[in-house]
């Protein structure tokens, strides 16, 4: 008996060598990759996003780095719950096996938004006839080839209609994809003058003060999820009221109550961050170059250059520093009230989220220390039982953090006192990030100025 438990184990050691030994050898070959769990996206999609495909030549070292990489390409496709991997050697081959969990792809969600700037600005007023409702139909993952189609109808306080498709492969080598949309807009109130960097607010008794409708159409060149170049053109058609243009005769150039313009958009963007919705290691470039052209006299022309980077480091097991800037400089002979966007928008300060600072440039940093306090790969509901909503993810973290920004106003800087001034704010805040890439920040800052506050936001600081 002995003897055959001996033969046994010999013959098991001897197994697993021949199994292990073409691992150790310095180069290996992608034999196959295989996916499972993808009852939706089609293969060829998948082995698109990889840097690896069967036949390449990896060194042995760089066997579990590259697999890992490509695992965090597949996650930010936003297309999976859970993305895993197993490897087999054999007579230095490697089968490559990626296990997928697929979300659900089609979202009839309920419109139900404020129509204020952020949740504080609509705070601040506690209206709630300032709100807009409707129904957002989006379909991810559309024909299993990662296309998107949206579908937006939406009343209340401002109305919109938006139909959007977006296709990223339109190429037969997978790396040019287009997209295309049509929306129309039109609001029960505009603002049409900053004092104080406060919004001024007007509301029409009948018809609307203001009305946009517009159409977008792009290429977008991609060699990978993570390194995009794109070109856009988008046509825009806007009227406001004539009491609009007796509040503010320079809401549009020239005093005039209708305009038309053509934007070009050339971008490049390189995201190396492990994740794209709450990233903790990494990092990420934006450019873009933009040309507004206005049509039968409509407006001056405007160059707008914008930049943006940011570094993510891990220090320790739980702690992590972000750092930060963007900038935006823009160019014309005139500027028109509607175009003078800078920071309190898709970029501030925090610490000034009532406040809108207008200006024709303006250059901001960011720096904050997080410590990740729970992170959880999923809660299970067992009284649910599609895989694709009864495990919730949920992760906790504590961030601490100063904000700087500077705003050049050269034109409406009467009513804009905080620009052509350095803004400061700091502060810390509570994150959670759980199901379908929902994040919830609730922040206490206070700013240059003794203004403190309690804010809440939806979408990641940086």
């Amino acid at each position: 008996m002995l003897l055959r438990v001996a033969i046994c184990i010999l013959l098991l050691s001897l197994s697993s060598a021949l199994v292990a030994a073409p691992c150790d050898n310095p180069d290996l070959v992608v034999h196959a990759i295989t996916f499972t769990g993808n009852e939706t996206t089609r293969e060829k999609v998948l082995l698109f996003e990889l840097n690896i495909a069967p036949g390449d030549t990896v060194a042995a070292g760089e066997l579990e780095q590259r697999l890992e990489e490509n695992r965090k390409r597949l996650i930010n496709l936003r297309l999976f719950h859970e993305v895993s991997y197993t490897y087999t050697c054999e007579e230095g081959r490697v089968a490559v096996a990626y296990t997928l969990q697929e979300r659900w792809y089609l979202y009839p969600f309920p419109v139900f938004t404020l129509a204020d700037r952020n949740f504080n600005a609509w705070l601040e007023k506690k209206d709630w006839s300032r709100v807009d409702y409707g129904i957002n139909i989006i379909r991810r993952n559309f024909r299993g080839r990662n296309e998107e189609v949206r579908l937006r109808f939406q009343r209340g306080f401002n109305k919109r209609l938006e139909v959007v498709y977006r296709v990223p492969y339109i190429s037969r080598s997978h790396k040019l994809g287009f997209d295309l949309g049509i929306a129309d807009y039109r609001s029960r109130v505009v603002d049409y003058r900053t004092l104080n960097n406060r919004q001024r607010f007007f509301e029409q008794e009948q018809g609307v003060p203001i009305k946009r409708t517009s159409f977008t159409t792009g290429l977008t060149h991609r060699q990978s999820v993570q390194r995009q170049e794109g070109l856009r053109f988008t046509y825009v058609q806007e009227t406001v009221s004539d009491s609009v243009l007796l509040l503010n005769p320079e809401y549009f150039t020239y005093a005039l109550q209708e305009r038309q313009y053509l934007r070009v958009d050339l971008t490049k963007v390189i995201n190396l961050r492990n994740s794209f919705v709450y990233p903790l290691t990494g990092s990420y470039f934006e450019a873009i170059v933009a040309q507004t052209i206005f049509l039968a006299g409509t407006g001056a022309p405007i160059t707008t250059l914008r930049t943006k980077y940011v570094n993510y480091q891990r220090l320790s097991d739980k702690y992590y520093y972000t750092i930060g800037a963007e900038a935006q400089a823009r160019l014309s002979r005139r500027h028109a009230y509607a175009d003078n966007v800078a920071l309190g928008y898709r970029s501030l300060v925090r610490g000034y989220e009532l406040n809108v600072v207008g200006g024709q440039h303006f250059g901001l940093f960011k720096q904050g220390l997080t410590r990740e306090l729970l992170q959880l790969d999923g809660i299970q509901l067992k009284f649910i039982r599609s895989p694709k909503f009864n495990k919730v993810p949920l992760a906790l973290y504590a961030n601490v953090f100063t904000d700087a920004g500077y705003v050049v106003d050269n034109v409406y800087e009467q009513g804009n006192p905080l620009a052509n001034r350095l803004l400061v704010g700091a502060g810390a805040g509570l994150h959670m990030v759980t199901f379908y890439d929902f994040v919830f920040r609730a922040e206490y800052t206070v700013n240059r100025e003794g203004n403190r506050g309690f804010y809440l936001s939806g979408r990641f600081p940086f």
